[in-house]
């Protein structure tokens, strides 16, 4: 139930639809990896012993690396669970990192085995496979890899026992079918594919009926394998790495541009999931179909290596390629035309310095006509034309500074302007609009009501932009990767700026009468109560009071109260993450719980929070609710 502002027209949210049980958490709060995998522990049980459904597997004790790669390869799609996926895409690879670390420090108790229920010769089957291979299917023995007990072998082979069959059924018939991958070379691949359907059955039917041994652990080192038998390789994961610094012993043009490459998140956009940053192909979706970004890297045939500086120029300003055509405005040169020549040329100097990757442009998938120069020739027409930041002489310097960056490289008008059918803005800028792909609500910074900036609050709005987290809320839905990815790395004059800029949109004195709206009977709020304290009340207080730090207060929160409750939804469906910032390393996450309620009681809890403590706004309809979850948070 955190606060949502959105991103750029460009960001889409993949949809997170996530298991989850009543609440896990009962302890008083503690600042603890525990505190912050609830969101991990929801489905896949207290301490990542295993889901109670069969399906969601146990994390616990498992080796570290092979919780690692398992994670990058959710996150990059190589493996294809799209709540996992989502829920995971917002976190670095250090993030992920500990929190494999934390869960492969875990020694609990595994469940007793399940009970086949077929024949002997079937069991007989599964043991030979797991224990012996077959040499003329070339399958060698799952204890080749996972270990002579089947307990798995450090660094990243996970042991095979205390796992329910429906999983282990579910996993080998994704390697089959090629929706489970690995880092090449993809070992576990070639034995699902050698692997015949009946042996599927023999082996998990044994593997799932098999005690797991007292004082269970990885085997420390490999099996050697059998003399004559060529081994099989698998791959691995690099360690992370730090979190890339901006250039150092650079020329000053090139650090400047990439603090502006930082500040516009142009890596967000131009990196495809698991791809090689600035090497683009990322699918961006529209209304109107789906456009594929392009490669900023210094190659020279198919990045921008061999532009000039004119080039550059005539695509941030005047939205045209290096040859000419005219530019989807996906790409958001409606406002990078406000961007200075200096600006342009400095974020050019930095990009040249990204190391060189071939990958051509990917054709986009556009529905005719909106795809053709002839469209685009008229959209322009009739929505652009080439800008230039004039500044305000009345005004401060600091001022000036936060309106070029909301303006121009921050591009927030993107968003947070109306649109109509056709893409163009047509509103008031900055005033507040839903996303054109998606119901998420990017809200007004104009409204005190809604995500303006009332006076004397430039200090939260501040905090806000650099760590991600506020007293009543905290970056989340698309805008987590605002912040994570840009605007966490303002340089402190540059966010007073933008501060001061963003105050003087909200006019000062006035004050939004209260919403009105139906007010909950009795029962109706008997039964929100009942649902947030089972839910929401552990982590944010019987009262709303929230835990500073960790989880937003929903007494007073703007967002909470908010005309469009759209994010409030999509945030209790689908959960999540903060971002991840320098300020704020390793965040909390929040448990989804878009499988464990319906849609009434979601509106039923979402309804008693929106009037209760003090809280006064209009109640979430069933309805609401239903469109969001059909959504899906696209």
């Amino acid at each position: 139930m955190f606060e949502s502002f959105i991103v750029p027209f460009r960001t889409v949210l993949a949809s997170v639809l996530m298991c989850v049980v009543h609440s896990v958490f009962a302890a008083p709060f503690e600042d603890s990896m525990a505190q912050r995998t609830l969101a991990c522990t929801g489905c896949h049980g207290a301490q990542g012993r295993a889901g109670p459904d069969g399906y969601y597997p146990r994390l616990a004790g498992k080796p570290q690396a092979y919780l690692y790669n398992q994670l990058l390869n959710l996150r990059e799609g190589r493996r294809h669970y799209a709540p996992m996926q989502a829920l995971l895409a917002p976190l670095p690879d250090a993030y992920l990192h500990d929190i494999a670390h934390y869960f492969s420090q875990l020694q609990v108790p595994y469940p007793a085995p399940s009970t086949p229920g077929v024949d002997a010769a079937l069991l007989r089957r599964g043991r030979q496979l797991a224990q012996e291979g077959d040499p003329a299917l070339g399958l060698p023995a799952c204890a080749q890899c996972h270990g002579r007990s089947l307990t798995g072998t450090l660094p990243q082979v996970p042991g095979l026992l205390g796992l329910p069959r429906d999983y282990l059924n579910a996993q080998l018939g994704a390697w089959r079918t090629h929706q489970r991958q690995a880092h090449a070379p993809d070992c576990m691949a070639e034995v699902a594919q050698a692997l015949q359907a009946q042996d599927v059955a023999a082996v998990t039917h044994w593997l799932a009926s098999q005690p797991v041994p007292a004082h269970a652990a990885p085997q420390a080192q490999p099996t050697p394998w059998p003399q004559g038998v060529t081994p099989r390789r698998c791959g691995t994961a690099p360690v992370p790495a730090a979190v890339t610094a901006l250039p150092q012993g650079k020329d000053a043009q090139v650090q400047q541009g990439a603090y502006l490459a930082r500040l516009g998140n142009c890596a967000s956009c131009h990196t495809a999931q698991g791809g090689a940053l600035y090497a683009g192909q990322r699918p961006i979706e529209t209304p109107f179909g789906v456009v594929y970004s392009s490669n900023l890297t210094s190659d020279a045939s198919t990045g921008i290596g061999a532009w000039s500086s004119e080039d550059f120029w005539q695509a941030l300003h005047h939205g045209r390629s290096r040859d000419g055509r005219l530019l989807s405005p996906a790409f958001p040169y409606t406002s990078f035309s406000r961007m200075t020549r200096e600006d342009s040329d400095a974020l050019l100097a930095f990009l040249k310095t990204v190391p060189a990757v071939v990958q051509p442009q990917r054709p986009h998938a556009l529905a005719w006509p909106f795809g053709s120069q002839a469209a685009l020739r008229v959209w322009r027409a009739l929505y652009f034309s080439p800008q230039t930041y004039v500044p305000d002489t009345a005004r401060s310097a600091a001022w000036n500074r936060g309106a070029y960056l909301v303006q121009g490289v921050g591009h927030c008008g993107e968003c947070h302007t109306p649109r109509n059918a056709l893409g163009g803005s047509t509103g008031e800028a900055l005033s507040g609009a839903r996303m054109p792909v998606g119901n998420w609500w990017a809200p007004s910074l104009r409204d005190a009501a809604a995500a303006g900036t009332p006076a004397g609050q430039r200090d939260a709005t501040v905090r806000l932009l650099l760590s991600g987290m506020a007293d009543h809320g905290q970056a989340s839905g698309p805008m987590a990767e605002v912040v994570q990815g840009g605007t966490q790395y303002l340089r402190p004059d540059d966010a007073q700026a933008l501060a001061e800029y963003l105050e003087s949109l909200v006019p000062q004195g006035v004050v939004a009468p209260a919403p009105r709206g139906t007010t909950l009977s009795a029962s109706q709020h008997a039964e929100g109560e009942a649902l947030y304290r089972k839910h929401c009340a552990d982590c944010h207080g019987t009262a709303g009071e929230g835990v500073a730090g960790a989880y937003p207060a929903l007494a007073g929160s703007r967002a909470v109260q908010s005309a469009q409750p759209n994010n409030l939804i999509y945030t209790v469906l689908h959960g999540g993450f903060a971002p991840v910032t320098q300020r704020n390393p390793r965040p909390f996450g929040m448990p989804p719980f878009v499988l464990t309620l319906s849609d009434a009681q979601v509106a039923r809890v979402l309804s008693y929070v929106r009037q209760s403590w003090g809280n006064q706004a209009r109640g979430v309809d069933e309805a609401q609710v239903t469109l969001a979850r059909n959504q899906r948070g696209r």
